[in-house]
Protein backbone atom coordinates (compact mmCIF):
# COMPACT_ATOMS: atom_id res chain seq x y z
CA UNK A 1 0.00 0.00 0.00
CA UNK A 2 1.12 3.14 -0.78
CA UNK A 3 2.06 5.76 1.90
CA UNK A 4 0.34 8.86 1.94
CA UNK A 5 2.42 12.63 2.90
CA UNK A 6 0.34 15.78 3.69
CA UNK A 7 2.28 18.55 2.56
CA UNK A 8 1.35 21.97 3.69
CA UNK A 9 2.80 25.21 2.44
CA UNK A 10 0.99 28.62 1.48
CA UNK A 11 3.39 28.82 -1.73
CA UNK A 12 1.37 27.53 -5.02
CA UNK A 13 5.04 26.44 -6.36
CA UNK A 14 6.57 24.88 -3.14
CA UNK A 15 3.44 22.54 -2.87
CA UNK A 16 3.66 21.89 -6.45
CA UNK A 17 7.47 21.10 -6.04
CA UNK A 18 7.07 18.55 -3.09
CA UNK A 19 4.45 16.88 -4.54
CA UNK A 20 6.13 16.04 -8.30
CA UNK A 21 9.16 14.74 -5.90
CA UNK A 22 6.92 12.50 -3.62
CA UNK A 23 4.59 11.41 -6.21
CA UNK A 24 7.93 10.61 -8.39
CA UNK A 25 8.93 8.77 -5.81
CA UNK A 26 5.56 6.73 -4.93
CA UNK A 27 3.81 8.39 -2.32
CA UNK A 28 0.84 9.91 -2.60
CA UNK A 29 0.37 12.92 -1.57
CA UNK A 30 -2.45 15.26 -0.27
CA UNK A 31 -2.08 19.65 0.42
CA UNK A 32 -3.01 22.12 1.94
CA UNK A 33 -2.50 25.78 1.95
CA UNK A 34 -2.20 26.27 5.41
CA UNK A 35 -2.13 24.55 8.99
CA UNK A 36 -6.13 25.45 9.47
CA UNK A 37 -6.63 23.84 5.88
CA UNK A 38 -4.48 20.80 6.48
CA UNK A 39 -6.22 19.86 9.29
CA UNK A 40 -9.31 18.38 7.78
CA UNK A 41 -7.10 16.03 6.58
CA UNK A 42 -6.08 14.11 9.71
CA UNK A 43 -9.65 12.90 10.10
CA UNK A 44 -10.18 10.85 7.30
CA UNK A 45 -6.94 9.71 5.52
CA UNK A 46 -4.17 7.11 7.10
CA UNK A 47 -1.36 9.68 6.37
CA UNK A 48 2.10 8.66 7.04
CA UNK A 49 4.00 11.72 7.50
CA UNK A 50 3.84 15.31 7.20
CA UNK A 51 5.83 18.22 5.73
CA UNK A 52 4.75 21.58 6.71
CA UNK A 53 6.18 25.45 6.15
CA UNK A 54 6.43 27.19 9.29
CA UNK A 55 5.46 31.03 7.80
CA UNK A 56 1.72 30.62 6.84
CA UNK A 57 -1.40 32.34 7.40
CA UNK A 58 -4.37 31.32 9.56
CA UNK A 59 -2.66 28.43 11.46
CA UNK A 60 1.25 28.06 10.80
CA UNK A 61 3.77 25.13 10.70
CA UNK A 62 4.35 25.42 14.77
CA UNK A 63 0.55 25.73 15.71
CA UNK A 64 -0.04 23.09 13.12
CA UNK A 65 2.30 20.75 14.69
CA UNK A 66 1.03 21.38 18.31
CA UNK A 67 -2.85 20.49 17.23
CA UNK A 68 -1.64 17.20 15.13
CA UNK A 69 0.22 16.14 18.30
CA UNK A 70 -2.83 16.11 20.16
CA UNK A 71 -4.51 13.68 18.06
CA UNK A 72 -4.19 10.20 19.46
CA UNK A 73 -3.57 8.97 15.46
CA UNK A 74 -0.95 11.18 15.34
CA UNK A 75 1.47 11.55 17.80
CA UNK A 76 4.18 9.47 16.33
CA UNK A 77 3.89 10.52 13.07
CA UNK A 78 7.01 12.16 11.42
CA UNK A 79 6.54 16.00 10.70
CA UNK A 80 9.28 17.83 8.85
CA UNK A 81 9.03 21.63 8.71
CA UNK A 82 10.57 22.87 4.91
CA UNK A 83 11.09 26.55 5.63
CA UNK A 84 13.57 29.17 4.75
CA UNK A 85 14.22 30.02 8.77
CA UNK A 86 17.48 28.35 9.96
CA UNK A 87 17.56 30.28 13.42
CA UNK A 88 18.37 27.99 16.46
CA UNK A 89 15.53 29.10 18.54
CA UNK A 90 13.35 28.56 15.91
CA UNK A 91 14.15 24.96 14.99
CA UNK A 92 14.33 24.67 19.18
CA UNK A 93 10.46 25.78 19.36
CA UNK A 94 9.39 23.64 16.41
CA UNK A 95 10.92 20.93 18.18
CA UNK A 96 9.52 20.92 21.68
CA UNK A 97 6.30 21.39 19.43
CA UNK A 98 6.54 18.09 18.41
CA UNK A 99 8.46 18.37 15.28
CA UNK A 100 10.27 15.57 14.19
CA UNK A 101 12.88 17.35 11.51
CA UNK A 102 13.87 21.00 10.09
CA UNK A 103 15.00 21.23 6.08
CA UNK A 104 15.76 24.78 4.50
CA UNK A 105 14.71 26.21 1.32
CA UNK A 106 15.52 25.68 -1.06
CA UNK A 107 15.80 21.98 -0.75
CA UNK A 108 17.82 19.67 -2.78
CA UNK A 109 15.10 16.56 -4.26
CA UNK A 110 17.32 13.56 -3.59
CA UNK A 111 18.14 15.04 0.26
CA UNK A 112 14.43 15.61 0.62
CA UNK A 113 13.37 12.14 -0.43
CA UNK A 114 16.25 10.59 1.56
CA UNK A 115 14.94 12.01 4.77
CA UNK A 116 11.60 11.26 3.96
CA UNK A 117 12.55 7.16 3.10
CA UNK A 118 14.37 7.73 6.64
CA UNK A 119 11.58 8.55 8.86
CA UNK A 120 8.41 6.99 7.24
CA UNK A 121 7.00 3.69 8.21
Amino acid sequence: MKKTILVVDDSDSIRSLVSFTLETAGYTVLTGIDGQDALQYLEDNEISMIITDLHMPNLDGIGFIRQVRTRTNYQFTPILLLTTESQAEKKEEAKQAGATGWIVKPFQQDKLLATVQKLIR
